[in-house]
């Protein structure tokens, strides 16, 4: 381990001992500036110690994996070496890739304050990682290492966020934890055709890129790069789902990782079709238009988006509401992730996996029209689907289903995280590998967006990082958009569910093969989904059988069926 401490001052706040089982982490304070070496050059980072941890935890926070701002639309390249005898200050999280947020404008306002709290600032200047790690020796063989992917639809998104703070990890669980930023949105996943192979997602191979630094530099910091989990939320489970799947390290028999858990979210098994070859470039195509490249660039459509201002660019994606997605490329994506699964083509690694018991309450808020979602969201598959999804969700045929809004963020829940991560999970499991699922039923006051939000999608990031003492990742003002600023304190469940599972992601982290601390799939008797807290106010696992919550599940096949031709789907769902 190469990082030393220059001890700044005492912290008052440090009090050392086993944290108590109810006690959510102080305000970590700031103690001694650490350093570390790296194939750069010389790192100054600092230091925070949070209440009853036994020793501070030291943050390299802004440190250059690659050089930024990278060319726009290319692959990321090495960052330039540190000046000899000129260390660099790494103490403060840097800018957010450039961001989108599509119109509507209610919608985009929505979508900020929910997810985009505090606002960062954006900037094509943002090739950058953050390492939390404990301060105190690493033991023979060095340390675990998590390694998280942010999610935000690949359209939005930093590693900087204070919800993704991993110094409860570090402080609690002796493990280290690595954040970081990615390209997303047209600037990552451009869809220019004059983009081909394995340069077409440079936000994918940002991550692979970053991954490929923890590799050569980890020990720096008393990590062991064998020893890397990766695990993201939403599309940063996607983009989890994606690396595991990648033929980058498919076909290499290898990969940068050694363990994966996928937080509500998978790249295999779709509920919809996914864009054809044409409809993919229909974004870009807009794009350039707007740019007036046929006239300005003689027709270089990507010479003239790369020399247009950042700000104009997403000004016309944000107010034209264009997509931008993944392209299949044969290194970081592949054409069918489910085919390629079903035919064992993925790295086979120990995965954990799970959802939310409400995801859709945060997509849905504020519709109440079933018919009109059922028509919109059902194609071909509508005669088959619909009819019993009406019966089945009925108002009253279970609790918590009173309204057209219940109804709908119910199926938006299945449909779109749950159902299909019950077939990822038990496909995954089909191919022997060890594999774990979770269920998260809790919602807490101090971290709610508006009185009936429940346990909607993101939810679970706060417990798990045990960063919910600081309030809401959005705070929101009272009455904006009907969200709330609660501004409550946390509960007793809270703090000792959040313990629960910041130590399970850990011990899942350094010794994956033996799991998080429940059953995997295909344990006995079938009780094999471990349900994390629940309504009776429980701060553990309570473990069920899958069918309990994946039920329904059956009614979506159809959809399935039709959004993954030639896929063989898995029968128990």
């Amino acid at each position: 381990m190469l990082f030393s401490t220059l001890i700044l001052g005492a912290c008052v706040t440090l009090v050392l001992g086993t944290k108590p089982k109810h006690q959510p982490p102080a305000e970590p304070c700031r103690t001694s500036q650490p350093t570390a070496t790296i194939d750069i050059g010389v790192l100054h980072g600092t230091q925070t110690s949070l209440s009853y941890a036994n020793a501070p935890v030291n943050k390299f926070l802004g440190v250059p994996y690659a050089q930024s701002p990278p060319i726009r639309f290319s692959p990321p390249s090495a960052p330039k070496k540190l000046a000899r005898g000129s260390p660099l200050n790494v103490t403060a999280w840097k800018p957010a890739c450039i961001q989108q947020f599509v119109y509507p404008a209610l919608q985009q306002a929505f979508t900020k304050g929910v997810f985009n709290q505090p606002p960062p600032q954006e900037s094509e200047d943002c090739l950058y990682i953050n390492i939390y790690a404990p301060s105190t020796p690493s033991p023979a063989g060095g340390r675990a290492v998590l390694f998280w992917l942010f999610g935000g639809g690949l359209q939005f998104g930093h590693g900087g966020q204070p919800a993704y703070d991993g110094s409860a990890f570090a402080a609690y669980q002796d493990v280290i934890v690595v954040t970081f930023n990615y390209r997303t949105n047209v600037f990552g996943f451009p869809n220019s055709p004059q983009i081909t192979g394995g340069d077409s997602n440079p936000g994918f191979l940002d991550q692979h890129f970053a991954l490929e630094w923890v590799q050569r530099n980890i020990h720096a910091f008393g990590g062991n790069k064998d020893k890397v989990t990766i695990f993201g939320e939403s599309a940063g489970a996607l983009s989890a789902d994606s690396l595991i799947t990648s033929p980058a390290y498919v076909n290499k028999g290898a990969a940068p990782f050694r363990a994966a858990i996928l937080q509500s979210g998978q790249f295999s098994y779709n509920s919809q079709p996914l864009p054809t070859q044409s409809e993919s470039v229909v974004g870009w195509d807009t794009l350039v238009q707007k740019l007036n490249c046929s006239s300005s660039h003689s027709g270089d459509d990507l010479a003239c988006a790369r020399a247009a201002p950042a700000l104009t660019i997403k000004k016309i994606v944000e107010e034209n509401a264009l997509s931008f997605a993944t392209r299949p490329d044969s290194f970081t994506s592949v054409d069918n992730s489910a085919l390629a699964r079903q035919s064992g083509k993925f790295v086979k690694v120990p995965v954990l996996g799970g959802t939310d018991a409400q995801e859709g309450r945060v997509f849905e808020f504020g519709q109440s029209n079933l018919t009109s979602y059922l028509q919109s969201t059902f194609g071909k598959t509508a005669p088959q689907i619909i009819p019993s999804l009406q019966k089945a969700f009925a108002v009253g045929t279970e609790a918590g289903i009173n309204t057209g809004y219940d109804r709908i963020s119910e199926i938006f829940t299945l449909l779109t995280f749950q159902c299909g991560q019950a077939l990822w999970a038990n496909a995954t499991f089909a191919q022997d590998v060890p594999t774990w699922r979770y269920y998260y039923n809790s919602s807490f006051p101090n971290i709610a967006f508006a009185d009936n939000s429940g346990v909607y999608h993101s939810s679970e990031i706060q417990t798990v990082f045990e960063t919910y003492s600081g309030g809401p990742i959005f705070p929101i003002t009272p009455g904006q958009l009907g969200l709330l600023n609660t501004q409550k304190p946390p509960t007793a469940q809270q703090a000792a569910l959040s313990s629960y599972m910041n130590a399970a992601w850990a011990t899942f982290a350094k010794n994956p093969f033996a799991g998080p601390g429940w059953n995997r799939l295909g344990s006995f008797n079938g009780t094999d989904l471990g349900v994390l807290g629940g309504a009776m106010g429980q701060a553990g696992v309570t473990v069920i059988r899958q069918d309990q919550v994946d039920n329904k599940c059956r009614l979506l096949l159809p959809q399935f069926n039709a959004a993954n031709p030639g896929v063989a789907l898995p029968t128990k769902v």
